[in-house]
């Protein structure tokens, strides 16, 4: 695999390797990619930081990438955004990777791999990152946090459909109870706690027809988000909860909230 610290400043490799990059399958798992902003000022020797940000059920990462430009721009942060495709496996799942395994795949060891590749390719710090996601990407976000703790800097949850709580008489993905057998990891709540969170909707996202549609009846986003932060809060997670009033189920509209958390982290503010 060619880094980009191999590659003459000239060579327009460098210049493909740089800023917006193209797609890469995911070093184990083809079916899957990634794409990485890398930003301006990206030299082998400064190690940069890595926010991953995860799409929803639409899968537009184009947009998502996008939106994260000018906090990469500012903070010195690569942001890396897989792509998790719909229909593996089965033509009409498009909720695949949410649940963080789905026909035989699991999408938590793809991102980690993904992660190895970019430590790589661009020299980047990815021990722990900055994780977020919005509406399917937030299921996929706040399960991956619970089962790699040690992995996640800090993470923003945004909208989710669906929620994994850290309770163990509960199986997953309704809770925690049953992941050594699934997963082979033990969830450890304590750990989990230790990682500042951000939970976020939008005032005006209650979701309870669409939710009850794709067979999720029940409470509004702001209520299933509500018990996501006080099961966290019961095992004394630093959690902070934003509703944005006038916002529905928008990516963008909930990314000021996320950008403005993560930039207060890096600055040591939080």
């Amino acid at each position: 695999m060619i880094r980009a610290a191999d590659l003459p400043a000239a060579h327009p490799g460098r210049r493909l390797l740089t800023q917006r990059t193209p797609f890469f399958a995911a070093p184990d798992e083809p079916r899957c990619a990634y794409c990485a902003y890398v930003p301006t000022g990206w030299t082998p020797e400064a190690e940069l930081p890595v926010l991953v940000a995860v799409h929803g059920t639409g899968r537009d990462v184009g947009e998502l990438r996008e939106g994260f430009v000018p906090f990469a721009e500012r903070h010195g942060v690569i942001v890396v955004t897989p792509l998790f495709p719909a229909g593996i496996g089965d033509p009409d799942d498009v909720h695949n990777y949410q649940a963080i395994e789905a026909h035989g795949i699991r999408f938590d060891l793809v991102l980690l791999d993904i992660l190895e590749q970019v430590r790589v390719r661009w020299s980047a710090r990815v021990g722990t990152v900055l994780l977020c996601g919005h509406s399917g990407g937030g299921q996929f976000a706040h399960r991956f946090l619970h089962l790699h703790p040690d992995r996640v800097a800090a993470a923003a949850i945004s909208a989710p459909g669906s929620v994994t709580l850290l309770d163990h008489a509960l199986a997953w993905p309704a809770g925690v109870g049953d992941t050594a057998r699934r997963f082979g990891v033990t969830v450890d709540p304590g750990a989990v706690a230790r990682v500042p969170v951000l939970l976020v909707v939008g005032g005006d996202d209650d979701g309870r027809a669409d939710l009850a549609a794709m067979g999720l009846p029940g409470d509004s986003r702001p209520e299933r988000l509500g018990r996501l932060a006080a099961s966290l809060d019961r095992h004394g997670a630093a959690v902070r909860t934003v509703v944005l009033p006038g916002v529905g189920h928008d990516a963008a509209g909930t990314r000021p909230a996320v950008i403005g958390f993560f930039a207060s982290l890096l600055s040591g503010s939080v």
